[in-house]
């Protein structure tokens, strides 16, 4: 009896030790779930050097976030950066985050006007659940030289059949709504109003197939193509036009006429994240202006942070400046929150459309 009480108690011995090495690991680790260049190499350096914490990265869209966090009941990651809009619908259908502690961020380091909007825009049952990082627009990219086109359904003009370029995604459906003259954001609480406008623009979207070479899933096919001339105009992010701009002055980014669509993606920290400490280390630390300026260089949009724009390449303001001016900018959609059942009527237009000849 003596040697199994000795064995025991050695094996919980053994058991606290793998916990409490397992708990002073996840202390030192941040696991990031985050899009391609929000979180590039010099600025992951700067963070483990100042704060001893490493960063593990793992790639990643709203779709692909929200399918993880949601398989795993909010674990596996200790931060992540789903766009606003996608932050209260799958919270009260899937819980997959915890409320922010708003009392361990840095709030004079965000843009004021952006910090309220972002935490309006994420608050569910009066919790807030996301904070603003990177923001930017989707509109127009046109080679200005082969083409002439100020607002969406230009993409579908007859002259231009084969050389225009759109995603089969729900920001191509929004963007057709508003080019109609519809709001669909103002029908989010309407599921009939809503299914009829997407069945609108979804017939309007199949009849454009003829002009499409392709519906882009990755940018570098995008932007390859529109290097080559193969496609003359397409509905894309801006700092996709500003960076093809550079090496062509014909290419423009153009803010629709409707208005281009703006987004924000966002700090949100998963339900079973095990190091709090560490992510809200991480949004600290990338809203600083030098260190925000680092990342706005590398993914190439504009930040929530206060005065990183006046640290940011001359360049990419001039170009800013050109693609909105303050009508443009008034004029821009900013997505409001996705309430449940939005995606599963957009998923079902877009099947349709793949699906027509």
């Amino acid at each position: 009896m003596m040697i199994k009480r000795r064995i025991a108690l050695a094996l919980a011995t053994l058991a606290a030790c793998a916990a409490g090495s397992a708990a002073a690991q996840d202390a030192k680790t941040l696991r990031l779930l985050t899009w391609a260049d929000y979180a590039p190499k010099e600025v992951v350096e700067l963070f483990t050097k100042e704060t001893g914490i490493k960063v593990e990265l793992t790639l990643s869209n709203n779709e692909e976030m929200i399918s993880k966090l949601r398989a795993t009941g909010g674990a596996g990651f200790d931060l992540a950066q789903p766009s606003q809009d996608r932050i209260t619908g799958p919270q009260q259908e899937f819980g997959i985050y915890k409320p922010m502690d708003l009392s361990k961020i840095k709030a004079p380091l965000f843009i004021a006007s952006m910090l309220e909007a972002t935490k309006k825009n994420t608050t569910l049952a009066g919790k807030v659940y996301g904070l603003p990082h990177i923001w930017g627009t989707d509109g127009l990219v046109v080679n200005t030289k082969l083409a002439k086109m100020s607002d969406y359904p230009d993409l579908c003009k007859p002259e231009y059949k084969g050389k225009t370029a759109v995603r089969l995604k729900r920001p191509t459906l929004l963007a057709l709504a508003f080019a109609s003259g519809k709001d669909p954001f103002a029908l989010y609480g309407n599921a009939k109003a809503y299914t009829a406008l997407m069945d609108e623009v979804g017939k309007t979207l199949a009849a454009c197939k003829p002009n499409l070479k392709f519906f882009w899933d990755n940018k570098d096919q995008l932007l390859n193509g529109i290097r080559a001339g193969e496609i003359v105009g397409a509905m894309m992010w801006d700092t996709g036009g500003w960076k093809l701009n550079k090496d062509n002055p014909d290419i423009q980014f153009i803010a629709p006429k409707s208005g281009a669509l703006g987004w924000i993606d966002t700090f949100a920290i998963p339900a079973k994240g095990r190091n709090d400490a560490a992510a809200y280390a991480w949004i600290n630390f990338n809203m600083r202006p030098e260190i925000a300026a680092k990342v706005a260089a590398s993914a190439g949009n504009f930040t929530a942070s206060q005065g990183a724009d006046q640290l940011m390449d001359g360049k990419l303001k001039a170009q800013f400046a050109a693609s909105f001016p303050e009508a443009a900018l008034k004029n821009i959609k900013w997505y409001p929150a996705v309430p449940a059942g939005i995606e599963e009527i957009e998923g079902r237009v877009l099947d349709r459309v793949k699906a027509a000849n």
